[in-house]
């Protein structure tokens, strides 16, 4: 069934061709203020959508993208036809963020937000020290590595496809804890985590061997634990175009070369 909408608000990153899209956009079909609006229609690239959904959290909003930056994945084909027929037929994906708590060497705690992952990495030339707990119980010790980071399903071809994690179904009920070149264990190459477990990560030797540790766009420095659950109360909202659905590109991930 068609969605029914009444107002739209387009939005654009800082890019030329992002702007003038916004422009050619406006000129068509009007423009409403995005709190007011139903649907709000992003331009840009992966970047601006992001910050578009964090904005959007859980106030109701629906976010349609458009490509008007370079890899584009999780937007739609940019096209200045049939805008409200394509937003009356798209796809609504609505997921959890994971939600990030920090402790730094101060002793200051930092809450942030990702919609694509939470990651640690090293911030010497010192590989990090880690210990890894899900659900109060340790199942590593001691990870010597570059980085380990915790990814979504929406996020599983993202950063965590570059370190050689799994790409997970929109639909699944899983987090990808995948490492970033791990020394020790040597074999050990990540793991599938129900999406309801909570994780923590201790920083073992921080004075020695500094980690950062990033919500999406959000960096918090010199952590010392780090504890990472999906948000059952938050919520993310946004749209696909049926014939080019957000869980047919994570399928098709799998497939290309």
């Amino acid at each position: 069934m068609a969605r029914k909408f009444s107002s739209l608000a387009f939005i654009a990153s800082s890019a030329e061709e992002a702007q003038k899209a916004a422009a050619d956009l406006r000129a068509i079909y009007g423009d409403h203020d995005p709190d007011e609006a139903d649907v709000i229609v992003a331009l840009g690239g992966d970047g601006f959508m992001l910050h578009t959904l964090h904005k959007t959290m859980n106030s109701g909003k629906l976010v349609y993208g458009m490509n008007r930056g370079s890899v584009g994945f999780l937007m739609n084909r940019y096209s200045t036809k049939n805008l409200h027929e394509r937003i009356a037929d798209a796809v609504e994906n609505a997921f959890h963020p994971l939600e990030m708590r920090t402790t730094d060497v101060n002793g200051n705690q930092f809450t942030a937000l990702a919609i694509n992952e939470v990651y640690l990495f090293r911030q010497s030339y010192q590989a990090a020290k880690l210990k890894v707990i899900v659900d109060g119980k340790t199942r590593l010790d001691e990870l010597t590595c570059d980085g380990l980071l915790l990814a979504t399903p929406a996020g599983s071809t993202a950063y965590n496809l570059s370190a050689h994690g799994p790409i997970l179904p929109l639909e699944a009920p899983l987090l990808a804890l995948t490492p970033v070149s791990p020394f020790r264990p040597r074999r050990w190459r990540g793991a599938l985590l129900p999406n309801r477990v909570t994780v923590d990560i201790e920083i073992l030797e921080a004075d020695k061997r500094p980690v950062n540790a990033v919500a999406d766009h959000q960096e918090v420095k010199s952590v010392v634990h780090v504890r990472i659950a999906e948000s059952e109360k938050l919520t993310a909202r946004i749209l696909s175009d049926p014939d080019h659905s957000w869980s047919d590109r994570i399928l098709a991930e799998q497939f290309s070369n």
